[in-house]
Formats: structure tokens, C-alpha cells, sequence
């Protein structure tokens, strides 16, 4: 058997500080040159606390919306140019580059007279946008994430985050929760619309000022506020936690075990004339001219408005859910694997399912329902992906043949009852769901509440854990 090639070793010690400083421009460390190094730590949220983001949509005027623009360049200029540092150092000379180290190349680039123009923007935010770059890289490393790309200008969104020391936060004594925003190197408050308070008496952790590419702005704050867990449910006359079976589809976008349906909006099959009208335009039009410009944006509005939509009745009826019930239980999807490209006879049906899947907003649902039964104190049940919910008799527990997605009812062969295809999947996985719930509470000591997740493929931990 050959032998496996030895994978290379980093260069350390004096020769890699020496390879930062010669090779790559990156100063030596000079502040508290006496004092050790330390990983920064990011922002832990206080006990009984969670982190909560507050989204409201601002108005800038021309001189703020010029400095912004300055700034989300700034913004991706210093991320992709990190990301060319850190990758050449380990390409060319097998030198690892931290946070750290791009920081202080920060420093140089900024003292050069081309690049004199990223002193328009904060220090903090320029600094953040390589904190991000570090992020994307440990999740590389730890696997869960690819190798980090580089942002463009026309397919990356804009955005900026300030710090604590990068706004200045005055509450309104009149409306608490509201008040006077004001960002680093602007002299003006932002404009905001308060649809709604902060928690009265907070100061925000952390702002994100966006814009979209329908040429809105939004500012999304960061607060740490306590959230109570809502009242246990339980059934009538009985200490079994009231639960429910959520059965994702397409011909209704969820359905619950006692029969309601939340429909389908089908918002890109709603809206597909007057996109594809849109396209046509936009294909027309010079590359670079302002009617080009100009088509463009209503196609992003179209965009926006359709993704607001989804977000706002996914957001409303997850939250019913979770105020409704103890225990909700869903099926684990791959949503990757249904959405990779078919090949030869069948594509194009393939790419209208991928279409109507991508539409229904699956991923969104199945997180939102997990930071909620978080928040609330709530129990989200996974159950395996190959768990026969369709085809199996909610009545009797036979399992019958394989069903193509066009069969809406069924009758069981062994006890003649009649099923609605989708009723019965909420009603199959609402009845595994407890059996799997009950399997880690008995397992818990008294007084403990059980897991926010219980995922069939890590029952064992969750039993162990217990």
C-alpha cells in the first residue's frame, strides 16, 4: 500500500514571526509587549438572559447614506483583503495569521496613501469585518462550514457591525425602549421607524446596520433580555404535556395531527409572470445604464416583498404553536439532499419541485421553532427522516406500500380506515414523538426539565446526558 502523504507542518517561532514581518508587512507586536497573549472572548449573555434581535427599518439622509456606502466597501474591501493574507501566508509560507495579525496589518494598510480612504470608516467596524473573516475560518476548520470566498459587490449583502464603543445610544424618557442612534464617524441620529420598544432601561450589546438590494436600510440591535418560560401545558385532567405532530409538505405547507392546514402562500408561483416580465426587461437594458439600474431594483423589491411575506407567517404561526402546546414534533428533513439538481428524464419536474420547496421556507420554520421552544421553555421533537409517517396506519400501525406523491387518501388493507395522506403523517409522528419523549423524561431525575431538542440520532446522548 503506498504510503499516505505527511500533511505540512506550519512554520513557528521566530522564523514565522520573522516570514509576518519581512515577507508579509505585519508589524510586531508593540503594545504591552510585557504582557502574554490572550484570545479574545467573545460576549457571554448573563444568567437567565438571551440575546435578542430587534430589526427596524431607518432612513438615511444623503451625507449618512454616503458614509454608509464608504463604509460597507470598506467593509468588504478589508475582508477580502485578509482573506488574500491569511490564505498566501499558508500557501506560500506555511505561517498561520490570526485575528490578531490582521489587525495590525489593519493598522499598516491604513497608513499607506492609497488606502488613506478606509479612515472614513470606523476602526471597530473594519475590525469586525475581520472578526468575522476569524469566525468563518474556525468553522472551517471544525468542519462545518466551507473554505471562506470572497465578497463581491453585487452579490454580497452590505452591512456594517458597531460595537459598543461604535454608536451612541440616548433613551427617549417619554417612550422608553426607543431613542437616538448615532453611529462612529457621523454626526446625525439615523431615522428610525420604532415599530416597536427595546426592553425599557437596556443598552444595546451590538448594532448591524444592512442594506438590501432593494436599497433598504435596517438596523438590527442586540440586547440581552430575560425571557420567562410560559406556563406548562398539559392535557384536561392529566399530567400528559399537551403535543403536537407538524407534518411538512407542498400541497399544504404544515399540517397538524388534529387536521388543520396552514396553506401554501406559493408567493414565486404568484408572483411569476411579473418576474419573468421584469427579467425580460432587465436582459434588454445596457449593462452599466441607470434603466438597467432601474429594473433591477423593482426586481429586488419584488423579492423583498415576497420574502417579508413568508417571514411574517412563519413567524406569526410558529409562535402559536409554541403558545399552544408542550411538545411539537417534526420530521427531520434533508432539505439539501431534495434540492440537489436532477440529471436527465425528470429534470425539469425536479427543478419545479426544488422551486416550490425553496418557496415554502422549510429551513426558516424548523428554526424559528427551535430558538422559541428555547426561549419558552418548550420541547422540540425530531424524528428520524426515515420514519414511515405516510404509509404507516395511524389506527392500527400496519405499514403499508411505498405511496407516489400525487395520492392524497388512503385506505389501510388492514383495517379499512380512510386517511388523508398528511393527517396521518402529523398524527405518526406526533404518537413517536411522545414515545420518544417519554423515553428521555423517565430517564431524568426529579425536578429536571427535559432537553429543548430531542433528535432520534442523538437519543443516546440525550440518555446519557440524562
Amino acid at each position: 500500500m503506498e504510503e499516505s502523504a505527511e500533511k505540512p507542518k506550519a512554520v513557528k517561532g521566530d522564523e514565522a514571526k520573522r516570514i509576518k514581518r519581512e515577507e508579509l508587512g505585519i508589524e510586531d507586536r508593540r503594545k504591552h509587549e510585557g504582557r502574554k497573549a490572550t484570545p479574545l472572548k467573545s460576549h457571554a449573555k448573563e444568567t437567565d438572559t438571551h440575546h435578542r434581535v430587534y430589526r427596524f427599518r431607518f432612513y438615511p439622509t444623503e451625507a449618512q447614506a454616503e458614509q454608509l456606502g464608504k463604509t460597507f466597501g470598506a467593509c468588504r474591501w478589508v475582508y477580502n483583503e485578509g482573506l488574500a493574507l491569511r490564505s498566501g501566508a499558508w500557501e506560500q509560507h506555511r505561517v498561520n495569521v490570526g485575528f490578531a495579525e490582521t489587525c495590525r496589518a489593519l493598522t499598516g494598510w491604513k497608513q499607506t496613501e492609497e488606502r488613506a480612504w478606509l479612515k472614513e470608516a470606523s476602526s471597530t467596524v473594519l475590525q469586525q469585518a475581520l472578526r468575522h473573516l476569524d469566525q468563518a475560518f474556525t468553522r472551517f476548520i471544525k468542519g462545518v462550514a466551507k473554505y471562506p470566498t470572497r465578497k463581491k459587490k453585487q452579490r454580497s449583502r452590505d452591512s456594517a457591525t458597531y460595537v459598543r464603543t461604535g454608536f451612541r445610544w440616548v433613551e427617549d424618557p417619554e417612550r422608553p425602549g426607543t431613542g437616538l442612534i448615532t453611529l462612529a464617524k457621523q454626526s446625525e441620529p439615523l431615522d428610525i421607524r420604532w415599530s416597536r420598544a427595546l426592553p425599557a432601561g437596556t443598552v444595546p450589546v451590538r448594532l448591524s446596520v444592512t442594506r438590501d438590494r432593494a436599497g433598504r436600510y435596517f438596523v438590527s440591535t442586540l440586547v440581552e433580555e430575560p425571557i420567562e418560560p410560559l406556563p406548562a401545558l398539559f392535557l384536561p385532567g392529566s399530567q400528559e404535556p399537551k403535543a403536537v405532530g407538524l407534518d411538512l409538505g407542498l400541497a399544504s405547507l404544515v399540517t397538524l395531527d388534529d387536521g388543520t392546514k396552514l396553506d401554501h402562500p406559493r408567493l414565486l408561483k404568484r408572483y411569476a409572470e411579473k418576474l419573468a416580465r421584469l427579467q425580460r426587461e432587465l436582459h434588454k437594458k445596457v449593462r452599466g445604464s441607470k434603466n438597467r439600474e432601474k429594473v433591477r431594483r423593482k426586481i429586488a423589491r419584488l423579492y423583498a416583498l415576497m420574502g417579508d411575506v413568508r417571514r411574517d407567517m412563519l413567524d406569526q404561526f410558529t409562535t402559536r404553536l409554541v403558545r399552544e402546546n408542550q411538545v411539537l414534533v417534526v420530521e427531520d428533513l434533508s432539505i439539501v439532499n431534495l434540492l440537489r439538481p436532477a440529471r436527465g428524464k425528470g429534470r425539469r419536474r425536479k427543478a419545479s419541485l426544488s422551486r416550490a420547496i425553496i418557496d415554502a421556507g422549510w429551513g426558516e420554520l424548523l428554526r424559528q421553532l427551535r430558538y422559541k421552544c428555547e426561549w419558552y421553555g418548550r420541547t422540540l421533537v425530531v424524528v428520524d427522516r426515515f420514519f414511515p409517517s405516510t404509509r404507516r396506519c395511524s389506527a392500527c400501525h400496519v405499514k403499508g406500500p411505498k405511496l407516489d406523491v400525487s395520492v392524497r387518501e388512503w385506505s389501510c388493507a388492514e383495517c379499512g380506515v380512510v386517511h388523508d395522506r398528511d393527517v396521518n403523517a402529523a398524527v405518526n409522528l406526533r404518537d413517536e414523538g411522545m414515545r420518544l419523549y417519554w423515553l428521555v423524561a423517565s430517564a431524568l431525575p426529579p425536578g429536571r426539565r427535559a432537553p429543548v431538542v430531542i433528535k432520534t440520532s442523538e437519543l443516546e446522548a440525550c440518555l446519557l446526558a440524562a
